[in-house]
């Protein structure tokens, strides 16, 4: 042990460099995983209503998948479904454990429609009668707490939404 602590100090000014170097990868390896995706919620004035923390539905099974089977959402948390290309989107609640607030928005981001306190276990498609690319879920109740309504804008922190098919 003690050969490998004298060898470490030993090293040339390359070494050295590459050692710094690595180092300060892994730093910013470290710094990207803990930051937090988020989608802010403004009013049209800019006026901001809400911060959610976001996991990502991406992929086709993410999204089949959503928040069903669970028993709790955190108050500020959410999950963000990304869809190809802007569609009349509906969604159910099958295998959904708790009420939820579901925020639909257009490509640029603008709230088009929202379904209040969905039905857990509920079958019955819900959503607006516009077209989509983005939903946002959330607790029920939620939109009602922070005053969020159609014509509010989604914006993305720390990451871009891009769905996978």
């Amino acid at each position: 042990m003690i050969a490998i602590a004298e060898r470490w100090q030993r090293t040339t000014p390359v070494a050295a460099l590459a050692r710094r170097l690595i180092l300060l990868a892994l730093a910013a390896v470290i710094a990207g995983c803990a930051h937090d995706s988020s989608v802010l919620l403004s009013a049209p004035d800019g006026a901001r209503r809400a911060a959610v923390r976001v996991e990502l539905a991406l992929t086709p099974a993410r999204r089949e998948l959503g928040l069903m089977y669970r028993n709790h959402l955190d108050a500020n948390a959410g999950m963000l479904f990304v869809f190809p290309a802007p569609s009349r989107l509906t969604f159910w609640m099958k295998n959904t454990e708790i009420p939820l607030d579901m925020i639909f928005a257009g490509p640029s981001g603008i709230v088009v429609g929202i379904v209040a306190n969905a039905e857990p276990y509920s079958e019955r498609p819900v959503g607006p009668d516009a077209p989509a690319l983005y939903v946002l879920e959330v607790n029920g109740g939620f939109c009602a707490r922070h005053g969020v309504r159609a014509g509010d804008r989604m914006s993305f922190v720390g990451f871009a939404p891009r769905a996978s098919e």
